[in-house]
């Protein structure tokens, strides 16, 4: 652990941060800001807290994410004979597993650059200080940490909590031992309880957390903890704000959403969103598609990109309607590419005419797509290389990556006036619940199911990397219930179903296993959780 976050603090303070960027994502000066020379501006204290958004996390958005909230989920499926993806597909979770590092390492590099920001710009304020761009910045790099914090929480359960990095590199301190899970997503709420207060109400700059984000965001932790009355509070003043200023609110177009990065970067919908640039190198660009696009979408001339390999696809549970899109759901073609999908505007060599999905021949090549399920996952897919939709060889885009959108605030309102009792008809619940549902053009409900409420988080947020921690928040019994009934098989060359049902482990126990690198280097990890708070 010490080893770890020593690295974690030797990336931030290497950070330097250009005084004329435009926009926060592009590439720093060379010039190393100090505690004395540097953070004297709101351009130099944003210009850091940009970074959060970003790189920091992109160990675990290049496989990680979409492996533990899809795959482990079922969402996603078509992975089976891929080691990479394996494990996530069929439950069988090492604590040596690439992914489960990648996990650990992304989420506590963001916490521990968040933690180094925090402290960086309180030492400013000893300085220079009362500023509200540096309380705005501390508030802005603890809402990233507190996200950090509820990832880890729902990832690992009980797990070291590090407020202050820097205090690990001085001689003589201690290891950090595991906290209880609820430690760990109170610190969590404790930190967005401060971006709350102290962050704007409208994003200082696109693409920016604003209070109304923390109040979302708190809304999602509580309702994880079962914390309904809290949670139904945090999101009803989300969703009151929405409806009396229009600045939040659901984005009509669906499919714009996730297809197009310039409504993506902002729009009413998003609260909360990882924000990347396609030129931005390996680390800084959105890299969704180098795995999930189908080849003879981006191997073609404009995009020239030996990637687009359709590693992880729509699940059958998924194409189901008995289990997943209903019939008359708008998502399933806003969200999957099948048989026929076209799009005018996604033009190249093969398809000078506009992108139609083929899979009438019987091998993938730049005409043809065969994957597993006979589909692709259209969400954060934004076409071929073009003029204002920049794509890299490397297939990465612009594209964000939503964490939080009004429509989860919504759901979550709905289910916490539910308050666990399995059902409800009240009137307000119901509105939020059918402004999400009717979207997708379905017809409105007069009485709303906990089963119908995870469902319709299944297929809103499918691919997005967040319904397994649905299933894991109702328990072993009924998340091993939920597993079972999924179809997480793929077809043969004759759409011959090769069926799959996975089974949680006992030994799983709905969380990740810390990495045995870590627990190598700090044996406390090992060790039963403690508390960290004494009260």
């Amino acid at each position: 652990m010490k080893t770890q976050f020593t690295l974690i603090i030797s990336f931030i303070l290497s950070l330097t941060i250009s005084s004329c960027e435009k926009e926060y994502l592009e590439y720093p000066s060379t010039t190393q800001p100090t505690v004395d020379n540097y953070y004297n501006s709101a351009e130099e204290v944003y210009g850091a807290t940009g970074l959060l958004y970003g790189r920091v996390w992109n160990r675990w958005f290049d496989k990680a994410f979409t492996s533990v909230g899809d795959v482990l989920g079922g969402t996603v499926t078509g992975v089976a004979g891929n080691p990479q993806y394996n494990s996530f597909y069929n439950f069988n979770i090492q604590s040596t597993d690439g992914l489960v590092g990648d996990t650990w390492t992304s989420c506590y590099k963001a916490a521990g650059n968040a933690s180094v920001l925090i402290e960086t710009f309180e030492l400013k304020k000893e300085q220079i200080g009362e500023q509200p761009f540096l309380t705005i910045g501390i508030a802005e790099a603890r809402f990233i940490r507190a996200f950090a914090y509820f990832y880890i929480a729902r990832t690992f359960g009980d797990a070291p909590i590090v407020e202050s990095p820097l205090e690990l590199t001085k001689s003589g301190s201690g290891l950090v031992p595991r906290y209880f899970q609820a430690d760990v997503l109170r610190f969590a709420i404790e930190d967005l309880k401060f971006a709350e207060e102290n962050l704007p109400e409208v994003a200082y700059q696109l693409g920016r957390v604003t209070s109304y984000s923390a109040k979302g965001m708190m809304a999602k932790v509580y309702l994880y903890m079962k914390d309904y009355e809290n949670a139904k509070a945090k999101a009803k003043e989300v969703i009151d704000y929405a409806n009396a200023t229009g600045l939040v609110g659901l984005y009509p177009n669906y499919n714009e959403l996730f297809t197009s990065s310039a409504v993506g970067r902002g729009n009413v919908e998003s609260l909360f969103a990882l924000q990347w640039t396609a030129d931005a190198s390996w680390d800084g660009g959105n890299r969704f598609m180098t795995y999930a696009a189908p080849k003879p979408l981006v191997a073609p001339a404009p995009t020239n990109s030996t990637a687009g390999w359709s590693a992880v696809v729509p699940s059958i549970d998924m194409l189901d309607p008995a289990t997943g899109y209903a019939p008359g759901d708008m998502r399933r073609q806003w969200s999957v590419m099948e048989q026929g999908f076209h799009r005018d505007d996604w033009v190249n060599d093969s398809y000078p005419n506009g992108f139609t999905y083929d899979t009438t021949g019987l091998t993938t090549d730049n005409t043809y797509i065969f994957t597993a399920t006979r589909s692709n996952i259209q969400k954060y897919m934004v076409g071929p290389n073009r003029t204002g939709e920049p794509v890299t060889t490397d297939a990465h885009s612009s594209m964000p990556t939503y964490i939080l959108r009004y429509a989860d605030v919504l759901l979550i309102y709905a289910e916490a006036v539910m308050g666990g009792s399995g059902a409800t008809a009240d009137a307000l619940a119901l509105e939020a619940f059918n402004a999400v549902h009717t979207r997708a053009g379905l017809d409105p409900v007069t009485n709303l199911t906990m089963d119908e409420l995870l469902h319709e988080r299944k297929v809103e947020f499918a691919f997005e990397g967040d319904y397994w921690f649905d299933i894991q928040r109702q328990g072993l019994a009924k998340a091993s219930q939920m597993v079972a009934s999924q179809e997480r098989g793929t077809y043969g060359d004759n759409r011959v179903l090769n069926s799959f049902k996975a089974t949680i482990p006992s030994g799983f126990d709905l969380y990740l296993p810390v990495p045995q690198s870590e627990t190598v280097i700090n044996p406390l990890l090992l060790d039963d959780p403690v508390s960290y708070y004494e009260d």
